[in-house]
C-alpha cells in the first residue's frame, strides 16, 4: 500500500466516523481565524489571483464556456417555473 491510499483510507473511515456536519464547523471555523488573522480583502486578492492563473492556463474561452453553461442553467429554472405557476 502506498503512502497515498493509505491516507485516502484513513480519510474515508475518518469522514464515515465524524459526518458532514462535524467538517462544515472545522471548515468554518477555520476560516474565521483565516478571516481574523488576513482580513476579508484577503479572500478578494487570493479570488483575484487564482481567476489570473484560470485565465492564463485555460483562456478566456474558459468562463466563456462556464458563462453560457451557467445561463443555460438559469434559462431552464425560469422556464420551470413559468410552468408550475401556470399549471
Amino acid at each position: 500500500m502506498t503512502v497515498s491510499e493509505a491516507g485516502r483510507r484513513g480519510g474515508q473511515a475518518t469522514k464515515q466516523r465524524h459526518g458532514a456536519a462535524f467538517y462544515g464547523a472545522i471548515g468554518k471555523k477555520g476560516g474565521e481565524v483565516t478571516k481574523r488573522r488576513h482580513g476579508p480583502d484577503f479572500y478578494q486578492t487570493i479570488g483575484k489571483k487564482g481567476g489570473d492563473t484560470v485565465k492564463r492556463l485555460l483562456g478566456p474561452q474558459f468562463y466563456e464556456r462556464i458563462g453560457k453553461k451557467g445561463g443555460q442553467k438559469v434559462k431552464r429554472l425560469v422556464e420551470a417555473g413559468k410552468k408550475a405557476v401556470r399549471v
